[in-house]
């Protein structure tokens, strides 16, 4: 991964731990704060509807609903969502309505959604995220050892805001890099670290995570009055 990766990954880290510190006047203990017209006006947390989620997916699950489905072109495995942190994915739906990644079809189903919208999609898909087993794993890769400071020793995210990789289709795990090394995927994070890697560091990586278990599963998609087991 090279000294530059290290040092993008430090830098970051201490970017995200600086804490800027602000003085207050102490307030009469009689006289209780009034609320200011920004706090009055922030809007209250949004929080997950996983029925509505449900509802929201069935064009969704056209392509993630079905295991073993794949991406007509460029062709690679679509993503196991099962498993995975729904703010992650709620990140991912952001980026693919936002123009940070490309591909098509995500963009065109991204546009349509609201913030809500994309929340209760997540949380629906993600289901129960993955939790790390005490079973142990293999030898890490060493092109894939700065990989584990964000997504786990055992492919596991150390933080929602990061995916799970942990039985994720080696193929797509491939094709991820592989965006973000030619820009088809834009987060300076993993551009930076993605620039130094070679075909054969993306080839161990990507083959090392998808093999680890607990494992992403596909969400099924349930059977429809078209579907040939229910043919009379």
């Amino acid at each position: 991964m090279g000294r530059t990766c290290a040092a993008v990954l430090q830098a970051v880290s201490l970017g995200f731990a600086a804490v800027t510190c602000s003085s207050v006047w102490a307030q009469q203990a009689s006289a209780p704060a009034a609320p200011t017209a920004a706090s009055a006006a922030a809007p209250a947390p949004l929080s997950a509807a996983l029925k509505r989620g449900k509802d929201l997916s069935y064009t969704c699950l056209g392509c993630h609903g079905i295991d073993g489905y794949r991406n007509a072109y460029p062709n690679y495995s679509v993503p196991k969502l099962e498993g995975q942190h729904p703010e992650y994915l709620v990140t991912a739906l952001h980026g693919y309505r936002d123009g940070d990644r490309s591909h098509i079809t995500m963009h065109s189903q991204a546009e349509t959604l609201s913030d809500q919208d994309m929340l209760d999609i997540a949380s629906f898909f993600a289901g129960t995220p993955l939790v790390p087993s005490d079973k142990p794993v293999e030898a890490v890769p060493k092109s894939a050892q700065l990989c584990t400071s964000c997504h786990g020793r055992t492919g596991i995210a150390i933080a929602p805001m990061y995916p799970s990789l942990a039985g994720q289709h080696e193929d797509y795990l491939r094709r991820a890099i592989e965006e973000y090394q030619k820009g088809g995927r834009k987060n300076p994070i993993m551009t930076a670290l993605a620039a130094n890697l070679s075909a054969q560091d993306v080839a161990e990586i990507s083959g090392y995570f998808s093999r680890l278990t607990p494992a992403l599963r596909t969400e099924n998609r349930p059977y429809t009055r078209y579907s040939e087991s229910e043919t009379p």
